[in-house]
């Protein structure tokens, strides 16, 4: 198997397992290149690459920009060339330019592309709303996790969990976390998206209700407290919102808001 085969191989079971890195490609090379043309890394979170697109120079010139596209979330070219050859960081094309001190003097064009994991809208309760919720959440790419009382079943979602246990499923920065129970284990779930470690953290009730669930919530555990601070509630952007596909839309809306502003946090209401 060839170091391509492998390298293809690691993207296919990186993301059956649902996780981020980068793909660097090899688009075009000049002079004297240990790699050619259609060559691919992969570039782990941790920095570690696997596949072969040159030597020492050129792999850190990959890793370093690996790096920046997966804190941006956007794909983009470089061009690694001999270090006498670079006066500017950007070529006259546009495209950002590395240094080498390769002595073999080649020039490569590579394009580095984020591929990040799905993410994921953790969605409590069964309510109208948490069904559209979860059906323009899919629509958009996101992975729907469901959690419910009993034998309630959120229709559509990707996974469930029963109860209100996130334990084995914590969320990340990049995911969203909503209480839609509208009054079926509204205290439960609440807990659960409050420790539930996702970016986003949203709750669909009046501010009476939060009013007082938080001061149940904070009576157990005062440690609650800055996770409420940041909690939306009511959830949604203020867009008019009657029907429960129109605050599932207002809700979608937020969580995207959030995201693309790179921006979790807001001064509590």
């Amino acid at each position: 198997m060839t170091a391509s085969d492998h390298t293809l191989d690691l993207i296919e079971a990186l993301r059956a397992r649902g996780e981020s890195f980068c793909v660097a490609t090899i688009l075009r090379t000049a002079d004297s290149t240990s790699a050619r043309a259609g060559a691919k890394a992969v570039v782990t979170p941790d920095g570690d690459l696997h596949g072969f697109v040159g030597g020492a120079c050129v792999t850190g010139a990959v890793r370093k920009a690996a790096s920046e596209c997966m804190a941006r979330g956007e794909p983009k070219m470089i061009r690694v060339k001999p270090a006498g050859d670079v006066a500017t960081p950007v070529d006259t094309d546009g495209i950002e330019l590395h240094r080498s001190g390769c002595p073999s003097g080649g020039t490569v064009d590579i394009f580095v592309e984020p591929m990040h994991a799905a993410r994921r809208i953790l969605v409590c309760g069964v309510s109208p709303i948490a069904r559209a919720i979860v059906q323009i959440g899919r629509a958009l790419g996101y992975t729907t996790l469901s959690a419910a009382r009993g034998d309630e079943t959120l229709p559509g979602a990707d996974s469930r969990i029963d109860g209100f246990d996130l334990r084995g499923q914590a969320l990340g920065p990049a995911d969203a976390a909503l209480v839609a129970t509208q009054g079926s284990g509204d205290l439960a779930a609440l807990r659960m998206v409050l420790g539930s470690g996702a970016g986003y953290m949203g709750m669909v009730c009046s501010r009476r209700k939060l009013a007082s669930l938080s001061e149940t919530l904070v009576a157990e555990d005062p440690s609650l407290a800055p996770g409420l601070d940041r909690l939306r509630a009511p959830a949604g952007l203020n867009i008019g919102a009657i029907e429960p596909e129109e605050i599932a839309l207002s809700v979608i809306a937020e969580i995207v808001e959030c995201r693309r502003s790179n921006d979790t946090e807001r001064e509590p209401a």
